[in-house]
């Protein structure tokens, strides 16, 4: 469960404004928002969107978010121009939407970023953060790619494939204990089974009362009894990431 939150100097989001400090680029295929941090770095995090898609502001503010604490930070588009999920849709059409729209089917595009990263950015160490969908890319990143030195999966986790629990990169997985969409049990398993089976370092944390979205949600949207927790969740994704990136 999780812990009080603690003072940092890391910048949790609390001052940082949306409206986007990036810019949108081509990279060979898809699209992306990369944002630079103030001074220049080695240091590159993928964030990966949820359904909403890759110009979501929400996911946009994380990304920012991550610029400001000395990384550089795209958010590409792995819907690869397909139309994102909206509140408007029915849900009952929802696996068909996500037919052509898998998460693990994702690594033409984690190449083409990994280039560009490499190439245009001299990008040595790299990370991934998604949440939702980019959750569950996440985990899918941490079990295929090893040069990826880290991940943070919020709110995500593939649960069909026998191997799912042999992580390449050490993975912090971050759950809200009121989310619908993973139940607690499902978390419990992944607890369980990372353990006996999992040799690179993991941690799975569940934050009490939280619901889906919890850690990428808008600041006007935040109930002020949530935002110690919101804080806290941050907070871990960037100890995570600056332990190993």
């Amino acid at each position: 469960m999780a812990n009080e939150a603690k003072p940092c100097p890391c910048d949790i989001g609390d001052k940082l404004e949306y409206g986007g400090l990036g810019e949108e680029v081509q990279i060979e295929h898809i699209q992306a928002y990369v944002v630079n941090p103030a001074e220049s770095s080695k240091r590159a995090i993928i964030v990966i969107q949820d359904i909403y898609g890759w110009k979501l502001p929400n996911t946009r503010y994380m990304a920012d978010l991550l610029a400001s604490n000395g990384y550089i930070a795209i958010c590409p588009d792995f819907f690869v121009g397909k139309e994102p999920w909206s509140p408007s849709h029915d849900w009952s059409t929802f696996q068909e939407w996500l037919k052509d729209r898998k998460a693990t089917n994702i690594n033409r595009e984690v190449d083409a970023v990994l280039r560009y990263l490499k190439e245009q950015h001299g990008a040595t160490r790299i990370a991934a953060v998604g949440f939702c969908w980019g959750g569950v890319a996440v985990h899918h990143l941490a079990l295929q790619y090893p040069e990826i030195k880290a991940g943070v999966s919020v709110y995500g986790i593939i649960r069909d494939t026998e191997d799912r629990y042999q992580l390449q990169s050490p993975t912090l997985f971050i759950f809200g204990e009121k989310d619908e969409v993973i139940p607690l049990d499902q978390v419990t398993v992944l607890e369980k089974k990372l353990q006996e089976k999992c040799f690179i370092d993991f941690q799975v944390k569940v934050f009490p009362g939280q619901t889906h979205g919890f850690v990428h949600r808008k600041r006007e949207d935040i109930n002020p009894s949530d935002k110690l927790l919101i804080q806290e969740a941050r907070l871990d994704m960037l100890n995570w990431l600056k332990k190993y990136v």
